[in-house]
């Protein structure tokens, strides 16, 4: 296995100058995959398509399936469509409210922890919906919109989360592998609704509570290192021993 370690003129990537071109290769693949799938994994916890699958059959379960599969359909297409939005327009909004990226890293740690927490709990998260909002829906034909989309889907840590992963990576091709791993995540959300009936009655309403514990307990460690990021950024010697 080449070793990427940094040295001189080896760019961002650490490999060492002197290997050829099939070790540079492997370095960089070795590097961008382990990056791309961590940021997979973070974005696809704060999604968690297998926790909105209640909701989704509550939703929907007098409609016929033509209409259930429009639903869903609508739901991704729009829920990928916010992501990707407020991931061009990130840092425009920072400017236009002079919000530093320290201050909304640990803002966004914070909402990402309370999220995390009812997932723990085995609830669902009271920053992507509430009670009202999800009765309001069933008299509405545009739940796919809302609120399926958003805020179940692309809700406020989801959209927290790839913001700041958008800005913390400045170079293009890593927020285009961003902009990938995200709609990656609403691709494998389509199946993932459009089979609700099926997991649910496999895995039952304790599986599903599991998976979502779990979901959990990945993004809580992502929130505190977001939270400990942005105070070592804001406050440099206040997490620097001595």
């Amino acid at each position: 296995m080449p070793r990427c370690g940094p040295s001189a003129g080896s760019g961002r990537l650490g490999t060492r100058a002197t290997v050829d071109f099939k070790t540079r290769w492997a370095c960089v693949a070795l590097v961008d995959l382990t990056g791309f799938f961590a940021i997979l994994a973070g974005l696809f916890a704060i999604v968690n398509p297998f926790g909105v699958i209640p909701t989704y059959i509550a939703l929907t379960e007098h409609d016929p399936p033509k209409r259930r599969r429009r639903i869903v359909t609508k739901a991704v297409f729009v829920g990928a469509a916010v992501m990707l939005l407020f991931g061009l327009l990130g840092e425009r909004i920072f400017s236009t409210f002079d919000i530093s990226l320290p201050a909304f890293r640990i803002a966004g740690g914070i909402l990402i922890f309370m999220v995390a927490m009812d997932m723990l709990r085995g609830e669902r998260p009271k920053q992507k919906s509430n009670d009202a909002e999800i009765a309001d829906a069933i008299t509405r034909e545009s739940i796919g919109i809302t609120p399926l989309a958003v805020p179940l889907l692309a809700g406020p840590g989801a959209i927290t989360t790839l913001m700041i992963l958008i800005a913390t990576h400045p170079a293009s091709t890593d927020r285009l592998l961003i902009h990938g791993a995200s709609l990656l995540v609403f691709a494998a959300t389509w199946p993932v609704l459009l089979a609700a009936d099926k997991l649910s009655a496999r895995l039952g309403q304790s599986g599903l509570q599991v998976f979502t514990r779990i979901m959990g307990l990945l993004l809580a460690a992502i929130a505190v290192e977001f939270v400990l990021t942005g105070l070592g950024s804001a406050l440099p010697g206040l997490l620097t021993p001595g």
